[in-house]
């Protein structure tokens, strides 16, 4: 029995073989594999947010005829910041039944969608309108929820308001504590649009437009004219559009800024915004306790003084009676300096103090400002103390006092790490910058040093990042070499060992970045001893604040 198994088994292979039906054999079908199905378009969302990728991007498009997108990294910090202000503005606008919709793209996996759109840093925000997919709008409001909202909605909706009587438009006029009205005599005209453009982006003041004859004499115009109305200061500044260049954007945004505020501006967590993004770079402070009398007495000849240097110097008051602890231990005040002034360039960084026991008058006040802006003061350079042992171990110790003599000397090859205390890429590297400073020691021509740079200021160069590291060659020129290649033991020592020529570029570490005046300019998102950075818990470039945003912004984009 067993054999005529075995028998049949063996004949039932050999007539599979010869119908072609054997493993492996020629002419033999494989089974056909399942087809895959094609990525969903599906639009899915988080928290009202539609999530999306190249394949469901053009479905969002045609869905949604406003679309606010943000293209996002996960690593991204700022984008974390953002994530739940834009959360929160997603719902308010559900909540509205608005047309508008946000959206988000993670960059880094989409890489094909941030090509096509030029997403070259994060987070980066792109308005979509009907659909139009080569044309984005580049996102300039402020970066919390309102006014993300606010933003929107200026673009839907007219961005000013006609007003055609006298009544329409002292009504406006008085319906808030700032209103801008565009007098044109003609509607059409290309100024007209260049006006409305920096409406639509100034979502936190109010446009009015008239081209009416009775308007224009009402108050007293012959020519287009673009006028901020005011209910503080002098009520009212003019700005007379050129008859032959015609309305400048740029001009009329840094007027409007500048013209909105208060001569005098008093430093609180609900001014600073407006005070950095005015772009006015000298900043006169001055410091009083609110709570003594004769003190605020003082304020009258500061306020006398400030219609002379409207836009070219800022002024405001610090009340060390407040939660201004920060900005005193930036100029390296106590609350009973009070009162006194300081004037700072946010720019350069430079700080400058008036002489000893003058008094603040209006005269006192002018006099100063005109001095430092014709170069008669010499800024104050804050610098520690120089340590005993700054030099006795094989990492020098520099301060600002000692800084110019370790690092010009022309008989040295100088490498001074600059760095923050606080900054994690500093402690990172604290170990390798000691074995670099080991390994060399006994070397005659070369120093390894290190100096703080939020307790030490020098004149010669301002620290944008951290850590910054230059190279001062030996040698008569004071020349200065900026390190910008890779941060380990190998790389230094062959730029050390080639004279101070940099390596073959690699990948650059990340640093802390700060704003255009650098780290003592005014706030961080960590704590910089700084007037500004110390303020807003922000790091802000002035370069990179969109000159049409009158809110509150986020830090520049990260690359």
């Amino acid at each position: 029995m067993r054999r005529y198994s075995l028998l049949f088994f063996v004949l039932t292979v050999w007539a599979w073989t010869l119908n072609g039906e054997g493993a492996g054999e020629e002419g033999v079908e494989a089974p056909e594999e399942a087809t895959p199905e094609p990525p969903s378009d599906e639009l899915l969302e988080e928290d009202d947010i539609l999530v999306l990728t190249q394949h469901n991007f053009g479905r969002a498009l045609q869905e949604h005829r406003y679309l606010l997108v943000e293209f996002y990294a996960p690593w991204c910090g700022h984008c974390r910041a953002l994530a739940p202000e834009y959360a929160k503005a997603a719902s308010l606008l559900k909540n509205e039944s608005s047309e508008l919709k946000l959206a988000k793209v993670d960059g880094p996996a989409e890489k094909e969608l941030a090509e096509e759109f030029g997403v070259t840093g994060y987070p980066a925000l792109k308005f979509f309108k009907d659909g139009n997919r080569s044309q984005p709008v580049e996102f300039t409001g402020p970066r919390e929820a309102e006014g993300i909202v606010r933003w929107l909605k200026r673009r839907l909706g007219p961005s000013a308001t006609r007003l055609e009587t006298e009544a329409e438009a002292a009504q406006f006029i008085d319906s808030q504590d700032i209103v801008i009205v565009g007098f044109f005599k003609d509607l059409q005209d290309e100024d007209v649009a260049g006006f409305l453009a920096i409406a639509e982006d100034a979502v936190d003041l109010t446009f009015g437009l008239t081209d009416r004859p009775e308007l224009f004499q009402k108050y007293d115009l012959s020519r287009d004219t673009v006028v901020l109305f005011k209910k503080f200061d002098e009520g009212r500044a003019d700005f007379p559009v050129d008859e032959e260049l015609g309305l400048d954007q740029a001009d009329l945004t840094h007027f409007l800024v500048v013209h909105s505020m208060h001569l005098v501006t008093e430093f609180n967590s609900q001014t600073s915004s407006k005070i950095f993004e005015a772009r006015i770079l000298n900043h006169l402070l001055l410091f009083i306790n609110q709570t003594l009398s004769p003190h605020r007495e003082l304020l009258k000849g500061f306020q006398e003084a400030a219609p002379a240097f409207r836009g070219e110097i800022l002024f405001v008051v610090v009340d060390v009676a407040g939660e201004n602890d920060h900005v005193l231990q930036y100029f390296g005040m106590n609350a009973t300096d009070a009162p006194t002034l300081r004037l700072i360039n946010v720019e350069t960084t430079k700080k400058y103090v008036p002489g000893a026991g003058g008094e603040i008058t209006a005269a006192s006040v002018s006099a100063f400002c005109q001095d430092v802006l014709s170069g008669k003061v010499k800024p104050h350079l804050r610098s520690q103390e120089i340590p005993a042992d700054w030099d006795q171990k094989p990492v020098k110790v520099l301060v600002g006092k000692n800084f110019e003599e370790v690092a010009f000397d022309a008989s040295k090859n100088v490498f001074v790490k600059f760095y923050a205390p606080w900054c994690t890429h500093c402690k990172e590297m604290a170990q390798t910058w000691e074995d670099l400073a080991e390994k060399y020691k006994d070397r005659e021509d070369i120093v390894i040093a290190e100096l703080d740079s939020t307790a030490n200021e020098l004149e010669a160069f301002a620290i944008r990042g951290f850590p910054t590291l230059k190279y001062f060659p030996a040698g008569p020129d004071r020349k200065v070499i900026e390190y910008k290649s890779s941060r380990d033991l190998e790389t230094f020592s062959k730029f050390l060992d080639n004279g101070g020529v940099l390596p073959e570029p690699e990948p650059k570490e990340p640093e802390v970045p700060l704003p255009v005046g650098g780290l003592f300019q005014y706030p961080p998102a960590v704590p910089l001893h700084s007037y500004s950075q110390v303020v807003w818990g922000k790091v802000y470039d002035l370069s990179q604040v969109i000159s049409l945003s009158f809110g509150p912004q986020f830090p520049p984009t990260v690359k």
